[in-house]
């Protein structure tokens, strides 16, 4: 028995060497569970250029839309595990099973965790003609007007309708949520006036803001940005919100299964990525912090994202909003 075991123990050794010697030996794909053109997309083709510094193969983008993400996260759910077809995706890897409540993958197991590419606020910003000056006067403008506050957002389970739903929680307010196919036509609608309010990433607000197409009020992280077009707006913690803290992440992942050695070989891809030059000076031009810590570590990455699926599941069940 213990003879059949150290040849196991052997095989499986050799196998994985193997497997490391020759990945990758095609393209590595990075399947963007959205439509080219987003900010997800623009962080994925960034990322991909990068890691092709270091991978022998070409490191190409695919995009493939629909159902809220969650048709992409099949795709590479369902894809072979062996390192080539991998996935970005941004906090709708959490939200999803909240939101969906039937989906077509197990989450957190069906997939393995390469580590957290970078994150970034979200901005509370309104209509240009908004006469609120600060984030106090617009609560309070707000509270005064039940039901006739048009908040807008990308559509369900978009990064701008969580944090609308997170905001309306914060604020125990009554708005009318208004629901878009995109980002570009709620922003649009937003420029015109034809809403009011819109808390939108960073990565998308910030060319508004320096064009001053739309006033901003706060930013939902934690601690302020260092991005210059919005460094000086104030965290809704500062604002009058204790404790709000949203920010929105990208994170790197492959299909349940993949082999140690792979993952390892990723994993020191992504990490030789996030320290290349010209991808944080990429990131730092959208209002995006890469990320330097545990997270881009498998099990630190994975807890991350149990946690926000604990938090977010709170949110979403209260609003009682569902994309199926």
């Amino acid at each position: 028995m213990k003879i059949q075991q150290l040849c196991s123990v052997a095989v499986l050794a050799a196998l994985s060497t193997a497997a490391l010697a020759e990945f990758p030996d095609k393209p590595v794909v990075l399947v963007v569970p959205f439509a080219a053109g987003g900010p997800s997309d623009k962080i994925a083709r960034d990322l991909a250029e990068a890691m092709r510094k270091t991978l022998p193969q070409p490191v190409v983008v695919e995009n493939a839309a629909g159902a809220g993400g969650t048709i992409g996260v099949a795709k590479v759910a369902r894809s072979s595990a062996d390192g080539h077809t991998l996935l970005v995706h941004h906090i709708g890897m959490a939200t999803a099973p909240a939101l969906y409540r039937k989906l077509s993958y197990q989450m957190p197991d069906d997939f393995e965790y390469l580590g957290l590419i970078n994150e970034s606020p979200s901005t509370v910003i309104t209509r240009p003609t908004m006469e609120a000056r600060n984030f106090g006067e617009l609560r309070q403008w707000i509270a005064a007007n039940p039901g006739k506050v048009n908040l807008a957002h990308a559509g369900l389970g978009s990064a701008s309708h969580l944090c609308g739903l997170m905001l309306q929680s914060a604020l125990k307010a009554d708005m009318t949520t208004i629901a878009y196919k995109g980002t570009a036509p709620a922003m649009t609608d937003l420029l015109g006036g034809q809403v009011d309010i819109m808390c939108d990433q960073a990565t998308n607000a910030v060319p508004q803001i320096e064009a001053g197409k739309v006033k901003l009020y706060a930013v939902t992280s934690a601690q302020r940005s260092k991005q210059p077009a919005i460094a000086s707006a104030p965290t809704l913690s500062e604002a009058g919100l204790p404790g709000f803290n949203v920010s929105i992440w990208h994170g790197l992942y492959a299909p349940k299964g993949t082999p140690a050695a792979v993952l390892g070989k990723l994993n020191g891809a992504l990490r030789a990525a996030l320290k290349d030059p010209d991808f944080v000076k990429k990131q730092e031009a959208l209002g995006v912090s890469v990320v330097n810590d545990g997270r881009l570590e498998a099990g630190g990455h994975k807890k991350f994202v149990e946690d926000e699926m604990a938090r977010w599941s709170v949110v979403i069940k209260a609003a009682g909003q569902y994309a199926d």
